[in-house]
Formats: C-alpha cells, structure tokens, sequence
C-alpha cells in the first residue's frame, strides 16, 4: 500500500470533518436571528468539544482572539503532535445576517508548518493552478489581471476578481474597474473567496485584498491542497502593530509570504458549511437529522472530497436517508 492510501491518514481526515460539522450544525442554529456573538460561541462549543476529546497533542497557532481556541493554547486527550489553525465561524456576521456563504474551518499540519502571526491586516492574492506562479504582490492590479487572464487564454473581461466590500478597498476596486475585469463584492468570506478563486466551475478567478493574518493561514492551507497560489504581506496600521511583528521573528514587515512560507508540510484542510454558498451548502435541518456539506483535503492522500454527511440526532429513526437532491 503506498504512502498516499495510508488507513491512518484517511481516518484523521475522516475525524477532522467531524470537528467543523459539529461546529456547523450548532451555529446554523443562529441563522438569522441578529446574535453574532451567540452564533460563535456555539461554533467554538462544537470545535473545541470535539478536539478536547480526540487522541492528539495540538497547539493552536491561529485561532481565536481568546477562549480555549486561542493562539499557544494546546487542546487534545494527548497523542501526535500537531499544528492547528482555526476559524469555528467563518461569517459570524453572515449568520446574523441570514446571509450566505458562512462555514467552519480548520487546516491541520506538522508541528512547525502554520506560521504564527500576529493578529494584523495583510495584502494578499489568491488564485488556482491555472495562473499558479503568474502574480505578484508587488506590481500593479492591472498587471496581475492581465497575466491571469493570458494564463487562462481569456481576455481581461472574462477575468472575475472577489474583493471584500470595504472602505479601504476602495482605491482597488477603482484600479480593478480600470482594467475591466469583472468585480464580485462580498460582504464576508475572504477564506472562501481564496477558496473559489482556486476551484473551476465558480467563475472566480482572482481573491485580491486586505483580510486578516488568521485568514490568510487558511487561505494558503487551502490552496496548497488545491494546487493554487497566493502572496500576503502584512499590513501594520500602527506602531504597535510593527512592534509585535518583531516579537514575532518579522523583521521585514514589507516581505511577501508564499503560499509554501504560510503553510508547509503535509495538511490537512477541511470546511463544512454553516449557510448556502457558491463553494458548500448549508446545514438542513429535518425533523430528527441534519445535513451538512463538506470539502475535506488533504496533501498526503492527495486527494480533494466534497462530503454529504446526515446527522441523526436520535437512534429511533423517523426519517429515511435522504438522497442529496430530495
């Protein structure tokens, strides 16, 4: 049996899913009713349930501001070592909202792999194996553009570039209409704009912006599982800021991290939806059973899933198995 069809690698894959499927299934519980705060704590809940209880030693290198997924806390009921770096509720606001695109995410390394970063603004780029190798951070938007689109035999109008709607993206989004490429504006999701930037069939070519340092950990886990590329640089908006970019073994704030400097070694990277989305469904609920969508990736097997998964949440069963388009 080769490396890549290892039991032991596909069984942690298979566990890891179930962390960001419980942390779905509780916060859809939120959708729509105006509680962000309550929407993520019960995210954190699941997550944090279901590592405490699994046979690993982990170390949380990003994760949440406090609580017991925050950076340096070390979660598990002891075993091999690894990297952790989390998001329970992607689009906490999205819940709130009733909006679409929120999930639950989690990358997976060898100690050592996620890089720590302080909690800060980044630049970043992201794009799929198609224009992998084609950006660069530091010439113009409309260059990059330009290279993507000649990567994928397009013209620039064809190109679709995922920008968060934010006042601080505003001279990028007038840069971007001056090349003619096509602009979609999301409200959150800056980890699945990388993402679908990085999958055909989306229509999105390009995730451009500032987002912060815990997203762009994940953005790049991802996207080593997707063959994609990206470049972040950090974004300090103060002194301080600065400051615990040294503390953090930065000494060249201006550097621009690769994908492979974000997130190395072998990963693993699995998302469940929370609410409905270009990339993932949304959790269904049904009288005594939930469902729930996932993509579960990982470097070792080599190999990209998109798991239906039904959560029964009683063993007197009222309902059938449900088939994914009934």
């Amino acid at each position: 049996m080769s490396e890549q069809e290892q039991p032991h690698a596909v069984c942690m894959c298979a566990f890891y899913s179930r962390t960001t499927e419980r942390a779905a299934l509780a916060a859809a519980r939120w959708l729509g009713r105006a509680d962000q705060e309550s929407a993520e704590e019960a995210a954190v809940s699941g997550m944090a349930g279901t590592l405490a209880a699994f046979p690993i030693d982990g170390r949380i290198v990003i994760g949440l501001d406090d609580g017991p997924l925050a950076p340096g806390q070390r979660i598990g009921a002891d075993g091999e070592s690894v990297d952790l770096a989390l998001d329970p509720l992607e689009g906490r606001g999205v819940v709130a909202r009733g909006g679409n695109g929120a999930m639950s995410m989690i990358a997976v390394g060898e100690p050592g792999s996620l890089r720590s970063l302080p909690q800060m603004y980044m630049r970043k780029l992201a794009v799929g194996p198609r224009a992998r190798g084609q950006i660069d951070l530091r010439r113009p938007v409309g260059d990059n553009v330009r290279a993507i689109a000649e990567a994928f035999g397009r013209t620039v109008n064809d190109i679709t570039t995922i920008v968060l709607d934010r006042p601080r993206h505003h001279d990028l989004i007038a840069d971007l209409r001056e090349t003619g490429a096509r602009i979609k504006l999301i409200q959150d999701g800056d980890v699945t704009a990388s993402i679908t930037a990085a999958v055909r069939g989306t229509n999105d070519h390009l995730a451009i912006g500032i987002g912060g340092t815990r997203q762009a950990v994940l953005s790049a886990a991802a996207l080593r599982c997707l063959g994609g590329d990206m470049q972040a640089q950090l974004w300090p908006t103060s002194r301080r800021e600065i400051e615990a970019a040294g503390e953090a073994g930065i000494e060249d704030v201006e550097h621009v991290f690769t994908t492979e400097e974000l997130a190395g070694g072998e990963l693993i990277v699995v998302a469940t939806g929370v609410s409905n989305g270009d990339l993932l469904r949304g959790v269904r609920f049904y009288a005594d059973s939930a469902r729930t969508h996932s993509l579960v990736m990982c470097t070792r097997c080599n190999w990209v899933r998109f798991v239906d998964a039904l959560h029964f949440f009683s063993r007197e069963r009222r309902e059938e198995v449900r088939l994914l388009s009934t």
